[in-house]
């Protein structure tokens, strides 16, 4: 039988706040991925190590607010 994990994982909640206009496809495909597409707009996502390296990549278009 599976175990699930109890643990009430952390979560951080992504904000757009430049345009992807004249940036990189590997930029524009990042923010695809964090499920962000147009200027403010917010995504509640789980604080994983993926997620931080998507984060990481596009740094300069986004704010990142950690929730416990």
């Amino acid at each position: 039988m599976i175990q699930k994990k109890s643990q009430i994982s952390k979560i951080v909640t992504v904000e757009q706040i430049r345009s992807a206009i004249r940036k990189p496809r590997v930029q524009c495909a990042t923010l695809k991925g964090l499920g962000l597409n147009k200027m403010h707009r917010r995504r509640v996502l789980e604080d994983t190590p993926c997620v931080r390296g998507m984060i990481a990549k596009v740094k300069h278009l986004v704010r990142v607010i950690e929730k416990n």
